[in-house]
């Protein structure tokens, strides 16, 4: 079970104190932009919904950054963030969790990327920020999403 449905769940028995509020819903200011941050690996849990697609992404072993991740095609509406510059810069993570918890765009966003609505076991890699300094738990809010040889920006809408 993701850490959202917890807090909702002792939301609505009044126990919001209790749960820690990180996993509340973010916004981009929580995370370190300055610092991309490379994963890979598998779905072992898939929630299709709104605020955000979240996913639990079970690494892949060894993980390591591809030798083309600075090449790779990114949509022209990366801009605002300078795409290909943020694949240049982007690095493994330095905490060895197994298991992060995803947060791909909002529900809509994901439909106007035509992103194939993904399952427990769907091989993908991405392109995201967690937490300034890796604290707390291990959480990557996605900029780029590689999936079935395509990339999709999930900062942006496509034009």
């Amino acid at each position: 079970m993701l850490r959202r449905d917890v807090l909702r769940t002792t939301g609505a028995l009044g126990l919001v104190g209790s749960v820690p509020m990180a996993w509340a819903h973010h916004g981009w200011s929580s995370f370190d932009q300055e610092r991309p941050i490379y994963l890979a690996g598998r779905a072992v849990e898939v929630k299709w919904r709104n605020p955000h697609v979240e996913l639990m992404l079970e690494l892949q072993t060894p993980l390591a950054l591809p030798a083309d991740l600075a090449q790779r095609p990114v949509p022209a509406q990366s801009a605002q963030v300078d795409g290909r510059g943020l694949l240049a810069k982007t690095v493994l993570p330095t905490r060895r969790d197994r298991r992060w918890e995803i947060e791909l765009a909002p529900l809509s966003r994901v439909g106007q990327w035509q992103v194939p609505e993904m399952g427990v076991g769907t091989e993908l890699a991405l392109v995201g920020f967690t937490f300034t300094g890796e604290k707390g738990d291990p959480v990557l809010r996605v900029e780029y999403l590689f999936l079935n040889g395509k990339t999709y920006g999930m900062r942006s809408s496509p034009a």
